[in-house]
């Protein structure tokens, strides 16, 4: 069973940063992939970043340059260094596990790619 849990939502003004956080439950952790989604209301899910075990990363085009993601193995935690947010950016935020290689064969953003995800944090961005 992998659980995900993610923190560090909130509200911050545009061209402010944010992190989020995602603790990830499972022994095996650092075999999966990694993404973050987010859906804001009325839109459908999309996929942000994603991160293979060995660093190895994709963006969306509208993140590109402002977030980050990384990965600590050995504390089994996911991030999101999120800068430069502007209104466009809120939603609400999601961690996802893939047992495929979602980066190398270009998954990152598809949602159906994942097995596992977490319960999402808010992020809302005002000007």
């Amino acid at each position: 069973q992998v659980q995900l849990v993610e923190s560090g939502g909130g509200s911050v003004l545009a061209g402010g940063s944010l992190t989020l956080s995602c603790a990830v439950s499972a022994h095996t952790w650092r075999w999966f992939s990694l993404g973050w989604f987010r859906q804001a209301p009325g839109k459908e899910r999309e996929g942000v970043a994603a991160i293979e075990r060995d660093g190895r990363s994709s963006y969306a085009d509208s993140v590109k340059g402002r977030f980050t993601i990384s990965r600590d193995n050995a504390g089994n935690t996911l991030y999101l260094q999120m800068n430069s947010l502007n209104v466009d950016d809120t939603a609400t935020y999601y961690c996802a596990a893939s047992a495929y290689y979602v980066v190398r064969f270009s998954w990152g953003a598809r949602a159906d790619r994942y097995s596992y995800w977490g319960q999402g944090t808010q992020v809302t961005v005002s000007s």
